[in-house]
């Protein structure tokens, strides 16, 4: 075959990707009738000091999410939630996890706390994770509680089925949170707009979003939320 038909093979492929892609993302406005029938949560992962501009281990431009996450909050989604958890990163200073990452978000330093920017609701829920010494816990699902409560009891105990999903790093803990939910059974939606990528290799946050599409996540901006 010649250079120009593998050129012009090569671009097509491209755009049936990026067909398939703009089949599959959303963009119409959640049911209404259903928002009013279905319990939700919105699942804020790991908006901490540490993965903001600043921080040991930032996420390019992960403040950015704050003020959108507390308009998801206080407005737009505000009559759609029934419950708001904000997970964290909480290691020990001496953990396997830094064989793999630089120290971040250890126990009692600044950078495991939140963004001072970022409000947090009446009867809102911490999970703290990563908090064993050969814990990974990308995922908010392997947290709990100070109680002891996993994210999975809480949200059952509260008859929560559906989970509004952001945060960073959407190619780390957004991805592995979203997917852990789905095989758990809850219906995932996440929102884009406020989420942010690591992308330490070219292309993750992209090949995150359309993993989590595949596994059955519903991608949207926050534009189909309002």
């Amino acid at each position: 075959m010649k250079k120009s038909s593998l050129k012009i093979v090569g671009v097509m492929a491209f755009a049936m990707v990026v067909i398939l892609f703009m089949q599959s993302y959303p963009n119409s406005k959640t049911n209404e009738k259903e928002n009013k029938t279905m319990k939700s949560a919105l699942i804020v992962v790991d908006v901490q000091n540490d993965f903001c501009p600043g921080g040991t281990l930032a996420v390019p431009k992960g403040d950015e999410v704050v003020p959108i996450i507390n308009d998801l909050m206080e407005t737009t989604l505000k009559s759609q939630i029934d419950l708001v958890v904000f997970s964290r990163d909480y290691h020990p200073a001496d953990c396997d996890h830094f064989k793999k990452w630089p120290p971040h978000c250890i126990q009692n330093t600044k950078g495991a706390g939140f963004h001072a920017g970022l409000r947090f609701p009446k009867g809102s829920v911490v999970i703290s994770k990563g908090m064993d010494i050969h814990d990974d816990a990308y995922s908010a699902f392997e947290g709990c509680t100070d109680a002891g409560v996993s994210l999975e009891e809480g949200l059952k105990d509260s008859k929560i089925e559906r989970l509004f999903v952001v945060g960073l790093a959407t190619d780390y803990c957004v991805r592995s949170t979203v997917l852990d939910a789905l095989s758990k059974g809850f219906e995932v939606v996440v929102v884009i707009d406020a989420c942010r990528a690591v992308n330490l290799s070219a292309g993750d946050g992209p090949n995150a979003i359309m993993e989590m599409l595949d596994a059955g996540a519903s991608i949207v901006h926050i534009s189909a939320l309002n």
